[in-house]
């Protein structure tokens, strides 16, 4: 059995850093998958899947926007988990889960454990409620080979309120990063990244490279690239050139490829998938220009 960080490298060498978001917002799933509906969210996940699969490495669904739809919805995010593995996707789970105790184990089994419902190769938490929320999910990232997403330097505007704030001449971010030294190298893999992966925003590359230097074995999922405006070198800031590809994790882009404009008029999935593969084989050119730029 590999692990989370070795699959995710052996992925992102392959297909390059784009990671897709599957965020169905309310009211923008077309009505040729059934609209904002359980079914119609489901369809549209699977065709996106399906654009996806072979041109990147993963997918990032985005929990919230299947949980508002009810037990409907959690099927839906079900299915489409499903599909993106049977397809040889991986599955990073955006759920942000933080929580103590056996309320995180949880949690935890519900993404990361053997049986998983919603089986996900990682998922997002958060540590803001201390390092002891982190262990369920540890645990099963070092038993059953999978990842866990720390947010450490978000890229909402918001995050400076208290991400920001000065903790005895270093901002709160960066000690949350080398607070989490310890678990970073508990889940080291063969392949020199680690199985803890940090979310740090591309809307702030400035603290993506003082993030690095606080962690040089996290792999970085880097959200706000596309609709967000994060420009390709931006989005890259924190990791790592290494020739002519990128190591050291992924950019999400959501928005941009899940409802691009030249899909709004499509007429057949099939047309919508086209225009669906065309903004993501922008958004990795986009990437891959700023690499060897």
């Amino acid at each position: 059995m590999s692990d989370f960080a070795a699959r995710l490298t052996e992925g992102v060498r392959r297909h390059g850093p784009l990671c897709v978001g599957v965020d169905p917002h309310a009211g923008m799933v077309p009505a040729l998958f059934g609209g904002d509906t359980a079914k119609g969210v489901e369809y549209w996940g699977r065709a996106l899947v399906e654009v996806a699969a072979g041109r990147v490495a993963l997918i990032k669904p985005q929990a919230g926007f299947f949980e508002r739809l009810g037990p409907g919805g959690m099927a839906a995010l079900a299915a489409i988990t499903r599909a993106a593995r049977d397809a040889g996707l991986l599955v990073l789970m955006d759920a942000k889960r933080g929580d103590i105790g056996s309320t995180a184990e949880g949690y935890a089994e519900a993404y990361l454990g053997k049986a998983a419902f919603f089986e996900s190769d990682a998922i997002t938490v958060n540590p803001y409620m201390g390092l002891d929320t982190l262990e369920p999910f540890a645990k099963r990232a070092e038993t059953n080979g999978k990842g866990i997403v720390v947010l450490v330097r978000t890229s909402n505007p918001g995050a400076a309120d208290f991400q920001m704030l000065d903790t005895g001449g270093e901002p709160l971010y960066i000690r949350v990063a080398e607070a989490l030294r310890p678990l970073t190298e508990r889940l080291m893999s063969p392949c020199g990244w680690s199985s803890l992966m940090m979310v740090v925003g591309a809307t702030a590359p400035e603290e993506a490279r003082r993030v690095r230097a606080a962690a040089p074995k996290a792999l970085f999922l880097v959200p706000g690239y596309g609709a967000q405006g994060a420009d390709p070198r931006d989005a890259l800031a924190g990791l790592i050139a290494r020739g002519n590809h990128i190591e050291g994790g992924v950019v999400s882009a959501s928005r941009s490829v899940n409802f691009p404009a030249s899909a709004a008029g499509a007429a057949t999935v099939e047309a919508w998938q086209d225009a669906v593969a065309a903004a993501i084989d922008d958004a990795k050119a986009g990437l891959a220009e700023a690499v060897t730029a």
